[in-house]
Parts: structure tokens; C-alpha cells; sequence
């Protein structure tokens, strides 16, 4: 345990360190609440925090499941906050977090301290309707909307007369994207100056978020807003994405990969079209283009239309996909020949000279979004095609079940650009996860990977009794999956650990096909005893997979990589998690690829150092899914035996709960070498 003296935060004597032990313990404030049970882990963590925001410094800490890591991070940020006229970002990954963290843990947080503070959600702006746009939509839609979308553009115009918030959640069907895409928020239409006397929902919650105290974000959002603002960053560095703001990242075990897609580029097919069609849709004859009249613009347009399925066929012509990623790296620039940008140069002409001499202030602006907008397809094609980027990877990948094509990019060194985003200067920046180590109680890894090498790391245990909670199972007498009889006996241990656990599971794999192969296999086995089978990609999205799950306690579950983290299910419809092959990431991925070349060229081991480290990050946030309360019991099953034949097994082992371990299997109990 640490005390630090806070001379300035004036929360209480001895500081803010010392405030945070007492809340608390074991009569703390806290104790009053009808939920809390006194967990020294848990009054550590805020203790910890509490001196890093004290010492305006940043702070590393894993803290496991069942710490209670949301209030110990809040009770300080918000004290520390209230006392200085700092505003608190708190960033995760998932939607989960942020809604327990808004309607339970905030609230709660309030309760505790007794003290009044604000707290608001942030959602990007494209969530929010546009008043202004939506009227001069709706002044001329025959002109700009195919029938069925003038329908859903009435029903927006009725429902904006009632909600409170504008935000495409508030709204009780789901709009086409073009339609939404001509009545949101965008940030060339939507200012201050322009709106901020005027009935905007973005620009409301904008004067709000400034006066909030605490405020709830994703990680995505965060990124997207630090990178747009990076050139016009604080010069003094007090603030992120607000002046004197100070930031927490929960789930932070996803912040590389996150950061690395929201810095680098995206560019689709989907959403090429999706842009142009604004100004003309030729199958319908609407957009802006058409309500001027102006044929010019709808000549261009249908040229870069006409040359985009060319394009994107030509793109997906000259790429091998590999994986079941269906990814293809692109090396060398002039990939294939660029028959977009001269017609995206002739749009961007026909907008200036359509808005030139406009009396309409609203449609000219409109007209002036549109080209920026233009502007950035014709950058981000010519980022690509000419590989402009330094120290970036490029790919094409095939996303989604139509296998739409997309062209995308990534900075090589995320840690580089993190380690001057976040930690260049002295300030509060806490990153926090439950799973943060592979083996390493200094978290080495981790922060390595996010340019966090200098920032002190904290590494807390859970207070779960996984010896008593918890058994694991390995199963050493499965076959190689490359080897003959690998499904057979896959399926036959499958089979036996669900009905051991009645039902009542997640079964995780690393492959697609596999994970369908095993769910024709075992779904009449399961339809016969009673358990209802869930199978990813059989038609409903992830979010209605695991509400469904949770609703009949004893079915089962089929899931591949989104599955493997950030699900909480407790209680006693998740009684058995079986991992059917240890998480090795295929090395197919471009930026997992060009990340093991980098390992390799600085002299390193791209197993140890990358692979390895992944894997067992991966299986610890997989068997985590299972003791999610003090109450819950359960069994965890790993049916790969190199946990135990491979000298790294150990590596995975012990970095699991102390759990019980019962070995099937195993004929001679002794661990061989290689990978």
C-alpha cells in the first residue's frame, strides 16, 4: 500500500492517496453500498491511481478480474477532477463498458462521493441528426431521395420534432446510409459560428461536453479526434482533446491495434459510392447534382462511377488473397493504374462551379462539404496508390460477408506515434485491463508495444478463489490439427466437455472453418439434448448472439475471435469455456506480418517477442469469459496439447488462474522441445 501527500488537491488530509484508502476499506463510504464486499485489491488500485493524478504523471496497471476496476479508476479521477478544473476522459472498447460505466458505476460513484458532478456519453458527431441539413433535405426530396427514401426521410423529419437528443440511437428504425449520410452532423457544415445559435443537437452536446466533468468515449473516437487535432495540440500540453483534460483507457489491451487503424487510411468501393451518390444516383436520378440541374456535375459523376467497378475489379484482379483475413499486402506503389482521380478532379470542379454565385448560404456550404469530402477520396487513393505514407504497411482485404474490397493502411511503429501522443509530456494518462502481462510482472510487453517503456507498471491480482471457483482441463492426447483424426477427436472432447457441463458454454476457435465444421457435426447432438446452438455467422450480429445466450442458460455458443474478449456473461449460463486450439495469430494479416518482419530486422525473435506474447494475452482474455462474480464455478478446457508437450506451454500455464489442472491424456507427463 502507498500514501502520497497532495498538498494541492485539498480532498482530504493526508491527500488524495490517503482519501481513497479510507473510502475504500473496510468501513469506508463504499461499505454502505449493498453490493460492496472490501477487496484489498480493489483499494489498491484507486490508491495507485490517486498518486498518479496526484503526480501528474502516467501509470500501467493491470488489475484482474473481480478487482473492481471502474469505481477504483472513478472515486480518484472524479475527486482529483472536482479539485483541480480537470475535465476526465474515460475511453474503452466496448459498448458494454461504457453504458455499465454511465447507468450503474457513475451513478453510484456520485452516491459515494456526495458530491455533485456531470457525466455525458460522446459519440462521434456522424450519430447526431442535423437540423438545418434535414430541413433543406426536406425542402426538394423528390429531387435528392428514390421513393422508399423519401419515406424514411419524412419519418426522420417526424421523429426530429420529438427527440430531446437528435442521436441516431434515439431513433426507432434504422435509415438507409444515404439518407443519414444527407441529414447528420459533419464537421464542414456544423461549427459554432454557423450553428451555435441556431437548434443543433451536435453543437449542444458540444457546449455540454466543455462543462461536463466527466466525460465516457470509445476508443475508435478518441483516436479519430487526437489524430484530426494532432497539429493543433495544446502547446503547453495540458490537454488531449480538451484543455486541461486528463484520460483513462480501460480494455487498454486493445489500444495498438485500435490506434493503428484510426491513424492510417480506409478507402472503399462501398464508400466511394456511397459519397458520390449524394450528388447523383443514376439508377434513381436524384442528389444534389440533379436538384441543380447541373449536367456537368452529373456527367462527372457517372465517369467515376462508370470507372469505379473497373478500378476496385482491377485492384481485386492483381491481389492473391490469404487467410481467412482475405488479405493481400501491397509492397511496392502502382499497384494498379489510377482511372479515379482525373474524374474525382472533374467533381470537385463541378461542385466549385455549382456553388459559385448560389444565393442558398445552406446548399452553397453543402456544396463546399461535398468537395472537401472529394477532396479526401482523391488523398487517400493517391496515399495508397503511391504508397505516401512513410513507415506505413498498405493492404487490400475483403470485408464482411459480400466481400466488399477495401484498400487500407496502417503506421508500421504505433508505439512511436503513441509514446508522443500520450507520454511525451508529464500528465495523468492511465492505461488499465485485466489482462495486460504474458508472464512479465513488469508488464514489458505491453508497454512496449503502446511506447509506454518509462511508465511505471503496476501488476494486480484478482480476488476470485479460482481454486475453488474454477477446474482446468487440457486434453495431451489430441492429435496435430494437421494430423489425421484431428476433427474426429475435436468433436468427440467437444461433445464430452459439453455434457459435462450440461450445455452452458463457449466454444472458441481460431478458425472460421473449422468452427463451422464442427457446429454441422455437433448440431443434432445438441438439438437432442436440449441445448439451443449459437453459431457466429449463422445471421445474427454478435451483440444478439450473446443476448440469446444469456436468455437460455443452457445453450451453447460458437465463436471465433470477437468472442474470445469483452463478453461478460455471469452466472450459471456460462458454466464451461473450451478452447479448441491455442491462439497463434496467423501470420497471413499484413500488419501482423509487417510487425514480425520489424522484430526480425531489429535482431529479434519474432516468436518469443510477438507471437508467443499475443497468444497468451489472447488465451487469458479467453478463459476470462468463465468466472465473471465471487459466485460463479465453472470448467475451462484447452484441447491443444502443446500446452503441454511444447517447452512454451509453460508460459501459457502459468500465466492462467490458479486454477486445479487435471491433464487427460498425457502419456508420459514430459514437455518437448520446438514450437
Amino acid at each position: 500500500m502507498i500514501d502520497v501527500d497532495d498538498r494541492s488537491a485539498g480532498a482530504a488530509p493526508g491527500g488524495l492517496a490517503a482519501e481513497m484508502a479510507e473510502l475504500f476499506s473496510e468501513r469506508g463510504a463504499l461499505s454502505s453500498s449493498p453490493d460492496f464486499e472490501f477487496r484489498p485489491e480493489q483499494q489498491e488500485m484507486a490508491v495507485r491511481v490517486a498518486a498518479a493524478l496526484v503526480e501528474e504523471r502516467p501509470l500501467v496497471i493491470e488489475a484482474g478480474t473481480g478487482v473492481g476496476k471502474s469505481l477504483a479508476y472513478l472515486l480518484p479521477a472524479i475527486r482529483f477532477g472536482l479539485a483541480h478544473k480537470r475535465k476526465a476522459l474515460i475511453s474503452t472498447h466496448t459498448i458494454n463498458l461504457q453504458e455499465q460505466l454511465v447507468r450503474k458505476d457513475l451513478p453510484l460513484a456520485g452516491r459515494v462521493l456526495r458530491q455533485e458532478f456531470s457525466y455525458l456519453l460522446w459519440k462521434g458527431r456522424a450519430n447526431y441528426l442535423c437540423p438545418q441539413r434535414l430541413r433543406a433535405a426536406m425542402s426538394q426530396p423528390g429531387e435528392l431521395f428514390s421513393g422508399d427514401e423519401e419515406a424514411e426521410l419524412r419519418a426522420i423529419w417526424e421523429w426530429a420534432k420529438r427527440t430531446e437528443d437528435g442521436s441516431l440511437s434515439d431513433l426507432d428504425f434504422r435509415p438507409s446510409a444515404r439518407v443519414w449520410a444527407q441529414v447528420c452532423s459533419e464537421a464542414g457544415l456544423c461549427s459554432p459560428r454557423r450553428c451555435g445559435q441556431r437548434l443543433c443537437f451536435y453543437q449542444a452536446l458540444r457546449r455540454r461536453l466543455e462543462e461536463t466533468d466527466v466525460v465516457v468515449l470509445n476508443h475508435t473516437l478518441f483516436f479519430t479526434l487526437l489524430a484530426a487535432q494532432e497539429d493543433e495540440a495544446d502547446p503547453r500540453g495540458e490537454g488531449l482533446l480538451f484543455s486541461r483534460d486528463f484520460v483513462i483507457f480501460d480494455e487498454a489491451h486493445t489500444l495498438e491495434n485500435i490506434a493503428a487503424r484510426q491513424l492510417g487510411l480506409h478507402v472503399s468501393a462501398a464508400g466511394v459510392a456511397l459519397e458520390l451518390h449524394r450528388l447523383y444516383h443514376p439508377k434513381h436520378r436524384k442528389g444534389l447534382f440533379q436538384a441543380l440541374r447541373h449536367s456537368r456535375g452529373i456527367r462527372a459523376v457517372e465517369g467515376v462511377l462508370d470507372n469505379l467497378q473497373i478500378f476496385f475489379g482491377e485492384i481485386e484482379n492483381a491481389c492473391r488473397f490469404r487467410g481467412e483475413g482475405r488479405t493481400h499486402r501491397v509492397r511496392q506503389p502502382a499497384l494498379v493504374e489510377d482511372i479515379l482521380s482525373d474524374g474525382l478532379i472533374e467533381v470537385e470542379r463541378s461542385l466549385a462551379s455549382a456553388a459559385e454565385g448560389l444565393e442558398d448560404e445552406d446548399f452553397r456550404l453543402e456544396l463546399d462539404e461535398m468537395g472537401r469530402r472529394v477532396r479526401g477520396l482523391r488523398s487517400g487513393l493517391a496515399d495508397f496508390l503511391e504508397q505516401r505514407l512513410e513507415n506505413h504497411v498498405y493492404w487490400v482485404e475483403k470485408q464482411g460477408t459480400a466481400g466488399r474490397v477495401c484498400l487500407e493502411g496502417a503506421p508500421l511503429d504505433v508505439a512511436g506515434r503513441l509514446r508522443t501522443l500520450l507520454f511525451a509530456r508529464p500528465r495523468p494518462v492511465i492505461l488499465t485491463s485485466a489482462t495486460l502481462a504474458v508472464g512479465d510482472p513488469g508488464l514489458e510487453y505491453f508497454r512496449r508495444r503502446v511506447g509506454a517503456e518509462t511508465v511505471e507498471a503496476v501488476s494486480i491480482g484478482s480476488p476470485f478463489d479460482y481454486t475453488r471457483q474454477m477446474k482446468l482441463y487440457v486434453v495431451a492426447s489430441m492429435p496435430d490439427p494437421d494430423g489425421p483424426g484431428y476433427e474426429d477427436a475435436l468433436a468427440h472432447w467437444i461433445q464430452h466437455f459439453l455434457r459435462l457441463s450440461e450445455g452452458r458454454a463457449f466454444v472458441l476457435f481460431t478458425s472460421y472453418r473449422l468452427m463451422r465444421a464442427m457446429a454441422e457435426r455437433l448440431r443434432r447432438v445438441c438439438q437432442e439434448a436440449g441445448w439451443p446452438l449459437l453459431v457466429q455467422g449463422e445471421g445474427q450480429p454478435r451483440h444478439r448472439l450473446i443476448e440469446a445466450f444469456r436468455r437460455d442458460v443452457s445453450s451453447v455458443l460458437f465463436g471465433t475471435d470477437s468472442f474470445w474478449t469483452g463478453v461478460d456473461v455471469p452466472g450459471e449460463a456460462l458454466s464451461n469455456v473450451i478452447v479448441t486450439r491455442l491462439p497463434f495469430a496467423v501470420p497471413d494479416h499484413p500488419l501482423t506480418a509487417s510487425r514480425i518482419e520489424r522484430i526480425q530486422e531489429d535482431g529479434g525473435d519474432p516468436f518469443l517477442h510477438y507471437s508467443l506474447p499475443e497468444a497468451i494475452l489472447k488465451l487469458r482474455q479467453g478463459i476470462g469469459r468463465l468466472i465473471r462474480s465471487q459466485r460463479d464455478q465453472g470448467i475451462a478446457v484447452i484441447l491443444d496439447k502443446r500446452i503441454v508437450t511444447r517447452a512454451y506451454g509453460k508460459r501459457f500455464l502459468k500465466s492462467l488462474p490458479p486454477a486445479p489442472l487435471e491433464t487427460l491424456g498425457f502419456p508420459e507427463g514430459r514437455a518437448e522441445g520446438g514450437r
